[in-house]
């Protein structure tokens, strides 16, 4: 309460308002109802602004926990008649962006906070999982063979070339396997997952345990260790939560180890065709974010792009929906069966037989969740141009249409037909944060209005009482510094004495530097000169995370190595002298990095610390 206080105040001050009573109404709602007053009900508030501005008025529809004075809530009064006239509730011909941008932080400050939900809430979210499925089943029930023929039809126009040539590299066995850091359903971590003992029996035809999982066949004599397991006995997805909001968790699948480490093969041929086409590149976005984001910012100022969201995206994409969109590709269409889990643990439900593609944790969910998705906007582009699509009619949709996950962007004339066939294929649209009428416009994390950048900065963590808790540190520091370019410095300078308590060395440096510092528009502090180099330096914290022990040697340390030396090479012969795209970004930085210790230590670190050296400011 006394961050929102100071940030109330300050907004208060830059709109030339008072905000002393929604100070005192917030105070007595957070003394009653607790925090989640702030990470629940409050953020109700801040869509319901965003509704206002879609539809450029409000009503008694919206802000419904609220008391109303005449056509407005009383709540942020002071701020809302800058944006609406209060008699009418109309939307003013020139609100004021600052009112608008403090309305928003205000409300969705803590709105994703990470903290664990309840465990009433975390059930509900695992039902509605269960849920989920039995609606994806009946959605595809009720697509006729016409609608698949048409959905096929357009995917081939979109995709054939790069399908034909990841079809290739299945054939011709040129895929490149690779483990990542994460969790995995059978619980292997770091180098153990080069020791695996279990192979999918499935997956031996297109991935042999041989050719992916030994050195080479000198090594044969090592298959008599390895069961493999049949469809009835394999290791399903663990399904789990993690945090997003205090309101639902998100809920994630962890692939089992054999699963994971094929899919990445399948990812990288996929993301190696799509990167040769420079119409899907300029259509489909996997790492870059800024693409969507400059869209949005078009599309508020311009009011020629519409920006959609959707509803538990991963989970509404339907087997069926891959199965289509790659049939005319039978190598491709073997190695996505191969590769996908078919059965999942759901807590307190059971084991559930999936009707989705994949959940969220399988290498191949996203990229192909695009390419549906892509697909579907087409459909929906023919469905309003009324005649069958041309090649020329894609490639022209180049910087009008773009998917990034469940955020979509397409041209405002076509934006009710785009939702009318994705919710005919069974996808949720987001109606409450999806926006073509007025001036607003969010995706990919910023918002828009009128081409003004109205983004705000979201509290991650709890506030830390000891540098002991380096994450929630971390995380403060990082507050504080967003603050500051977001122009709230009054509320960092009060920030910067609670920091100092935790951080004796709490220096002025670039964002660029290693040192946990303040950031500032008048560049960094010079402690001394580094003898050696004559180069400035300063004391300060720097974050330190170290890989747990993980030794590997024999056949699965030859493994390793030998994978690392194909990746090198792989990549060397493909991006050589060439600049990098959205794609090729993706695929990069996605890869665990290795260093000389690789063979001994490996996988996430389990604990993050803080330690004090002297570094560049810069």
């Amino acid at each position: 309460m006394l961050l929102w206080t100071m940030i109330a105040e300050e907004s208060a001050v830059r709109c030339c308002t008072s905000a002393t009573r929604d100070i005192k109404y917030v105070t007595r709602r957070f003394e009653h109802e607790g925090f989640s007053f702030l990470t629940i009900t409050l953020p109700t508030f801040g869509k319901d602004l965003e509704k206002g501005l879609e539809q450029t008025y409000v009503d008694r529809n919206l802000f419904k926990s609220f008391s109303w004075q005449a056509g407005l809530p009383r709540l942020f009064g002071g701020f809302l008649d800058l944006v609406f006239d209060r008699s009418s509730g109309r939307l003013l011909d020139n609100p004021d962006i600052d009112a608008i941008l403090a309305v928003r932080q205000l409300t969705l400050m803590y709105s994703k906070i990470l903290l664990p939900c309840s465990d009433a809430r975390e059930q509900e979210a695992m039902a509605g999982y269960v849920q989920c499925e039995k609606e994806v089943k009946e959605a595809d029930a009720r697509i006729s063979s016409t609608m698949w023929n048409d959905f096929q039809r357009v995917g081939n126009l979109l995709f054939e070339s790069a399908f034909t040539h990841v079809d290739s590299d299945i054939y011709y066995g040129k895929l490149l396997p690779k483990h990542g850091p994460g969790a995995t359903a059978d619980k292997l971590r770091g180098n153990s997952k080069y020791k695996q003992r279990t192979w999918p029996a499935r997956l031996e035809p297109l991935f042999p345990y041989g050719e992916y999982a030994l050195p080479n066949w000198r090594y044969y004599d090592n298959l008599e260790r390895v069961d493999f397991l049949e469809p009835g006995s394999e290791t399903p997805v663990k399904v789990i939560s993690v945090p997003k909001t205090l309101k639902t968790p998100r809920i994630i699948g962890v692939e089992p180890t054999a699963m994971q480490y094929c899919q990445q093969a399948v990812l990288r041929s996929i993301l190696e065709a799509l990167r040769g086409q420079n119409h899907l590149d300029a259509m489909l976005g996997f790492r870059d974010q800024t693409p969507n984001q400059r869209m949005a910012e078009e599309g508020s100022r311009e009011g020629t792009l519409a920006t959609l969201d959707l509803s538990e995206a991963s989970d509404r994409v339907s087997n069926q929906h891959v199965r289509h969109l790659v049939a005319r590709f039978p190598h491709l269409h073997a190695a996505l069966d191969a590769t996908r889990s078919r059965k999942a643990v759901v807590p307190g439900e059971g084991v559930l037989r999936l009707s989705k593609f994949a959940s969220m944790g399988s290498a191949l969910c996203f990229p192909m969740e695009a390419m549906v998705f892509l697909t579907m906007i087409f459909l929906g582009i023919e469905k309003e141009l009324n005649r069958p699509l041309s090649r020329h009619d894609i490639y022209s949709m180049a910087g009008s249409v773009r998917v990034y996950g469940d955020d979509i962007i397409v041209p405002v004339d076509c934006a009710l037909s785009v939702i009318a066939v994705l919710e005919s294929f069974g996808i949720r649209v987001n109606r409450g944060k999806s926006f073509w009428n007025g001036k607003f416009r969010e995706s990919c994390g910023k918002e828009y209005y009128d081409g003004c950048d109205v983004s705000i900065v979201k509290v991650r963590r709890e506030h830390p009482v000891s540098r002991t808790l380096a994450s929630e540190v971390i995380s403060l520091v990082s507050l504080r510094n967003q603050l500051y370019f977001a122009g709230y410095w009054s509320t960092c300078e009060k920030l910067d004495n609670d920091i100092r308590k935790l951080l004796k060395h709490f220096p002025v440096v670039l964002p660029t530097s290693q040192i946990l510092g303040r950031h500032s528009f008048l560049g960094y502090t010079t402690e001394w000169m580094d003898k050696d180099t004559h180069s400035p330096m300063v004391k300060g914290y720097v974050v330190r995370s170290v890989s747990p022990k993980d030794p590997l040697d024999g056949d699965g340390a030859l493994t390793k190595c030998l994978l690392q030396l194909e990746e090198r090479t792989w990549n060397e012969s493909r991006y050589s002298n060439e600049l990098p795209s959205a794609i090729y970004e993706y695929e990069t930085t996605s890869m665990p990095t290795s260093s000389s210790e690789h063979l001994e230590r490996a996988g996430r670190p389990l604990v993050v610390a803080l330690k004090l050296k002297g570094a560049s400011p810069y």
